[in-house]
């Protein structure tokens, strides 16, 4: 009986199904390692490009330079006009604001639309995404025409104030399906205990909007840190210039351009938006993740 059950209980060699279904995922694997390597062969290049000698920037594909040199970053950092620190501050500036305005301001729009009732309700709300397939190109004339009657060109109020008057209706739409997924059992047991509007949405609804705040607070600072068209249009003096515009004067059609300081200054760009990413990138895809979903 002890023979028969050792034979039972053998183990069994693999069947020829777990080793194709092995050969597939080692095969899979390696196709995702090698379209991850060749997406990041560029940004890989751009480092080694700022670290090598300047003559053999455009002779090597290689990624990997035959000597080290850091001084394209000192030259980068301080061989303009002004200091590659004030463009970096410049964005911030925008950047930062550009994420306060954005959350407070659709939070509150989308938490109208979500919550509240008004006439009219459903019509501005396809209006507003009506705005979603309207061209940036389309309105940037008016646009222009109004801040300069303004007197806001060349400052970075037409960059920061319109986030603050809820101009983003892509983050409006994002939150407006995330507070249809709260129970409003919650909004009638707080009107019960006395709760205005203002209250339920201070108190209980962004609270449990952490995820969809953080994932709109993530793009508006990726994309303020790299938008370039914007800040060409309204800013003309290179004090106020941000890091796009200052990436754009190193390159110059009449004379010589500094590619190594051009790659350096690019390099350390990333850093913020890498690093923002980093940290607040469990919040994003869990706001992604339950965008619309029931609880």
């Amino acid at each position: 009986m002890t023979e028969m059950t050792a034979i039972v209980t053998a183990p069994q060699p693999p069947s020829d199904v777990n080793k194709r279904s092995l050969a597939g995922s080692i095969l899979v694997h390696a196709l995702l390692i090698g379209g991850s390597l060749l997406m990041l062969y560029p940004l890989l290049w751009m480092v080694s490009a700022s670290v090598r000698p300047e003559s053999e920037i455009f002779t090597s594909t290689s990624i990997f330079p035959s000597s080290i040199d850091f001084s394209s970053y000192l030259r980068g950092w301080v061989g303009l006009d002004v200091s590659f620190g004030r463009f970096f501050w410049n964005s911030l500036v925008i950047s930062v604001l550009t994420v306060i305005g954005n959350v407070i301001a659709c939070s509150l729009a989308a938490f109208a639309f979500a919550r509240l009732r008004f006439a009219g309700r459903n019509f501005w709300f396809a209006i507003m995404l009506g705005t979603l397939m309207i061209p940036y190109h389309v309105t940037l004339i008016p646009q222009y025409v109004l801040f300069l009657n303004l007197g806001w060109v060349n400052t970075i109020l037409p960059l920061v104030v319109p986030k603050f008057l809820a101009s983003d209706a892509f983050f409006i739409f994002l939150m407006v399906q995330f507070f249809r997924g709260i129970p409003r059992e919650l909004d009638e047991a707080a009107m019960m205990d006395g709760c205005s509007a203002w209250r339920i949405y201070w108190k209980i609804m962004l609270p449990l909007s952490l995820p969809v705040l953080a994932t709109a607070a993530i793009f508006s600072f990726i994309w303020t840190w790299d938008d370039f068209f914007g800040p060409l249009i309204y800013l003309n003096d290179m004090n106020t210039y941000t890091i796009q515009l200052g990436l754009r004067t190193f390159v110059d059609s009449t004379s010589a351009s500094d590619w190594g300081g051009l790659f350096a200054m690019s390099t350390l760009s990333l850093v913020p938006v890498f690093f923002f990413f980093l940290f607040f990138q469990r919040l994003l895809i869990e706001g992604i993740a339950t965008t619309g979903m029931k609880r």
